[in-house]
């Protein structure tokens, strides 16, 4: 039995320690706010230092200490080696190829890898109106590859979402390349059950890993169309410690510096 073992560890850590797992050191990163900008810094912080983290308002290389609560935080900026405009770094960067992974979240997600961060229900009369998609569309479209992390709910995944916001395999198969779109789209979703891989021919999102402890009737109870798995399904390997005090370390921080503006504005 490891360290880690003894420990013991959260779905929610899993899920953000084996997201940080797939990024590589000569990754640049385009990161969203939330569990994708988690998983970076801990990627950061353990195997892959030299990864270059981007965030939407434009700061380049940013290491930050603590997890930002916007893209609009300062935290990126006092830590980035550069902040450029939001239009060059979408031009030069985005559009002109160099994003290697673009890093989102979704609320709603159908099984080919399309996101809806925009609305519940009807457009007009939603249920529930979302942040909406910033600069999701084009990281979906325009990087190289697209990861997407979230936690597993019927109403998370769901057999049609309420809007396209950023578009991912669309109707599956080759519906990118029907498109004009020459990037990869998703090539990996990582919940915190499992990690998620796109059938090579239908694109349809297939479970290739379970987390430690977790059935395959878990993640069908919480997902909203019938799941697809591997015939080869492996299992995650459980975080080690040092993955799990990193994430914690990191967190522990972030609540620290966000208690203490809570009551700076408060006084």
């Amino acid at each position: 039995m490891s360290d880690a073992d003894n420990l013991g560890f959260t779905p929610n850590e899993m899920m953000t320690i084996a997201a940080s797992r797939a990024l590589r050191n000569e990754d640049v990163c385009f990161v969203g706010i939330g569990a994708p900008s988690a998983a970076c810094n801990v990627a950061r912080l353990t195997h892959a230092p030299d990864i270059t983290l981007i965030y939407e308002s434009g700061t380049i290389g940013t290491a930050p200490h603590v997890l930002p609560l916007s893209i609009g935080d300062g935290e990126l900026c006092e830590t980035a080696v550069t902040t450029v405009s939001v239009p060059e770094m979408f031009r030069y960067w985005l559009q002109g190829g160099r994003i290697s992974i673009g890093f989102l979240g979704a609320a709603q997600l159908d099984r080919f890898g399309n996101i809806n961060t925009t609305v519940i229900g009807d457009y007009a009369h939603p249920k529930t109106r979302l942040p909406g998609g910033g600069g999701a569309p084009e990281i979906a479209t325009l990087s190289k590859q697209v990861y997407i992390t979230m936690a597993q709910s019927k109403r998370g995944m769901v057999e049609k979402i309420d809007f396209f916001t950023s578009f991912g395999h669309g109707e599956g198969g080759d519906h990118r390349r029907r498109l004009g779109i020459d990037t990869a789209g998703p090539t990996l979703l990582i919940t915190d059950l499992a990690i998620w891989k796109p059938d090579p021919i239908t694109k349809e999102f297939t479970v290739v890993s379970l987390h430690p402890g977790v059935t395959r009737e878990q993640v069908q109870a919480t997902c909203g169309w019938v799941v697809k798995f591997a015939e080869a399904l492996d299992e995650t390997p459980a975080p080690t410690e040092l993955e799990l005090k990193t994430l914690r370390d990191l967190q522990a921080r972030t609540k620290a510096a966000h208690a203490g503006t809570a009551r700076g504005k408060a006084a």
